[in-house]
């Protein structure tokens, strides 16, 4: 089984605040005549989390102490989802590779979105069965996940929204309305799926596919070629609590994704 930053027992992957940082670094050659050449260095780019909890109850302060002993610090490497990104990578290129889809389902982008702008696309089914679109993360299965996306019809058309063996049928109608899938499942396993399935000759527009390792759909962020999906590390070899009461705990963990690590 994976090493995978544990969630609070209402689900939810920390609490507010959470400081989200990147970093980035540009070298700059300067030729012999004065002139500056710059490049990115995406290798020496890092992403950083402060995750600040109040109000812990014993069990999710134990969850934490006993992962952050068991990572041994900043020594072991673990899976971390980020707590206010989208998980999928590519959300609004759904032809791209990461995207698994079904033979005889089209993807075509450059379509009016709810937002109006052109970045949502029109999904049809040309076979006379069920297809799906789906991608896969690497990311615990029985987590708590919330699963969602924009979608309209010309006129009422089903499709069933998944995580894993998890489905729920819903009716994309003219308008678009934003249809979500949430909870916790059942399976185990070190991967997780998403997706939509089409019954036999349907079509629809979706936009803003998202997942979160959260009870509840937020605010649609886009992805291009990053998932929420990170190697991690703890930046810190001490981790300190405040006690206020029983069931009440404090601390703060620092937790850094970098390439060079």
């Amino acid at each position: 089984m994976m090493r995978a930053y544990p969630q609070l027992a209402t689900g939810a992957p920390a609490h507010y605040p959470i400081v989200k940082t990147r970093r980035c670094r540009t070298l700059i050659n300067t030729t012999a005549d004065g002139r500056s050449i710059k490049l990115t260095d995406p290798g020496a780019g890092a992403v950083t989390w402060q995750l600040s909890y109040s109000g812990l109850v014993d069990a999710e302060r134990s969850a934490i102490e006993d992962f952050f002993r068991e990572a041994e610090g900043s020594l072991q490497s673990f899976v971390f989802l980020d707590p206010v990104g989208n998980l999928l990578t590519w959300s609004e290129k759904l032809d791209e590779a990461v995207w698994e889809r079904g033979p005889l389902l089209s993807v075509t982008g450059g379509q009016a979105d709810p937002f109006g702008t052109s970045r949502a696309s029109a999904v049809r089914n040309t076979g006379g069965g069920t297809q799906s679109l789906q991608q896969t993360l690497k990311a615990p299965a029985n987590y708590v996940y919330a699963f969602s996306l924009y979608a309209r019809a010309e006129t009422p058309t089903d499709l069933t929204l998944f995580r894993g063996t998890d489905r729920q049928r819903m009716t994309a109608t003219r308008d678009w309305s934003r249809l979500t899938l949430s909870g916790q499942s059942v399976a185990t396993g070190d991967s997780v799926i998403f997706g939509l399935e089409l019954p036999a000759g349907s079509a629809v527009e979706v936009f803003g596919l998202q997942a979160e390792a959260q009870p509840a759909a937020s605010r649609y962020q886009s992805t291009q070629g990053q998932s929420g999906v990170y190697d991690a590390r703890f930046q810190d070899d001490v981790l300190a609590f405040t006690t206020t009461a029983p069931e009440r705990h404090a601390c703060t963990v620092n937790i850094i994704h970098a390439n060079h690590l």
